[in-house]
């Protein structure tokens, strides 16, 4: 069976009470747009008393007022707002309104952060914990081996293993400890968790699990095609025998992976990424295909993240005037590019006279996906480019469409 990355797949797992339903949250968008001034401003003043009031309405059930909250705090001033959110992720009363805060304060680029993060580790709530580890993946610090390599023996969250995985092999490149025991969990456990670290050790290029993911390829299973994956992100040559055997002998699922695979190796890319296209629409065509689509949508965005604005521009040419059930699995796809390479999707969408109608596509990845902290990410990065962008410029055109439409 082809899989998606574990990120994708954490999709269908995410939904909680204050999850919504994607036409609602895109009708509300609309609404408040519509009334908004979508232009950058810089920090909006704000008192500490409506600060405060914010803070708390990040865990309001309606979804226009956690968004209205979460604006008002992303432009409060930094000075005022990142006491307040410091406080808020360890004292607040609401376990949800910590774990928002904590993501939220990672848009301000404090020093005081790291210590929170740092507390945060040992916190009883799962939430925060995954925050803090996806924190760590992103600002490694080498002095915290020992404290996360401490957790990975303990560490049973359904979705927080997978943020420690990928905070530890950040880590690797520099530390054989840290990689020697990446690549002995790569061979053991669950198959989810065992997926995770597949795909961190290929998304990091841990070129020393090379041996084991050639051997976990090899294996008809749910993690052959993470494996496939990861060896192409890899790029280490001595795996394309092993790719090219699965392509004369795997199944017709495992194929769309290895063509993935094999492109990421910066083999015959331009073949390959047409026999995903093709895979897309064949599957678009033909009900029943599933897995095809799920496999050729993930190939395609695998490469996609690594700055591909060909595979980019072929999600977005299928999913834009797609219908389920083929929207969903690209939708999915280029939701992951956003998050894990947002420099090339704004460099593609930039170039788009279909913007909206492909922002409202990753929108619903966003929605399936439930990142936040990935997300906020993916705002922060947003916002910095609007403002590096010439004024009236194409850039920043689009910047201010994605501030608006995503809600942010």
């Amino acid at each position: 069976m082809n899989s998606p990355p574990v990120a994708l797949r954490k999709s269908t797992k995410r939904w909680s009470d204050r999850a919504r339903p994607l036409a609602v949250a895109l009708a509300i968008a609309v609404a408040v747009v519509a009334g908004a001034s979508a232009q950058e401003r810089g920090p909006t003043p704000i008192s500490p008393a409506d600060l405060e009031a914010a803070i708390a309405k990040l865990g309001d059930l309606d979804y226009p007022t956690r968004m209205k909250a979460g604006r008002a705090i992303r432009r409060a001033p930094g000075a005022i707002a990142v006491p307040s959110l410091l406080q808020a992720a360890r004292e607040h009363a609401d376990g949800y309104v910590r774990f928002k805060a904590l993501v939220l304060l990672t848009g301000f680029s404090d020093p005081r952060t790291v210590d929170a993060m740092e507390e945060a580790l040992d916190s009883p709530n799962d939430r925060l914990r995954e925050v803090a580890y996806g924190y760590f993946e992103h600002h490694p610090s080498p002095s915290l081996a020992p404290r996360l390599l401490a957790s990975l023996a303990k560490e049973t969250g359904e979705f927080v293993r997978p943020s420690l995985v990928r905070a530890l092999a950040a880590l690797a490149a520099n530390n054989p400890q840290v990689r020697d025991a990446l690549i002995v969990d790569a061979g053991r456990g669950v198959d989810y968790f065992r997926s995770s670290v597949i795909e961190a050790l290929g998304d990091y290029r841990v070129a020393a699990a090379t041996p084991r993911l050639v051997a976990i390829a090899k294996l008809e299973g749910p993690l052959q095609d993470d494996a496939v994956l990861a060896l192409g992100k890899i790029g280490d040559k001595v795996a394309l025998t092993s790719l090219a055997e699965l392509q004369r002998s795997g199944d017709q699922v495992l194929q769309t992976s290895v063509a993935a695979g094999i492109c990421l190796m910066g083999q015959n890319c331009s073949s390959h990424l047409g026999f995903l296209q093709k895979t897309l629409g064949f599957a678009e065509d033909h009900p029943g295909y599933q897995e095809l689509l799920r496999g050729a949508a993930s190939g395609l965005g695998a490469i996609g993240a690594r700055g591909n604005e060909e595979a980019v521009t072929i999600l977005l040419d299928i999913g834009v005037p797609s219908q389920d059930p083929l929207r969903a699995p690209v939708a999915l796809a280029l939701g992951m590019v956003a998050l894990r390479n947002t420099p090339v999707l704004l460099k593609v969408l930039e170039g788009r006279k279909d913007r909206d109608a492909a922002v409202s596509l990753i929108a619903e990845g966003f929605d399936m996906l439930e990142e936040d902290l990935e997300e906020e990410r993916f705002f922060v990065t947003v916002r910095r480019s609007y403002w590096a962008a010439a004024e009236n410029s194409p850039a920043r055109a689009l910047c201010e469409h994605l501030i608006t439409k995503l809600d942010f």
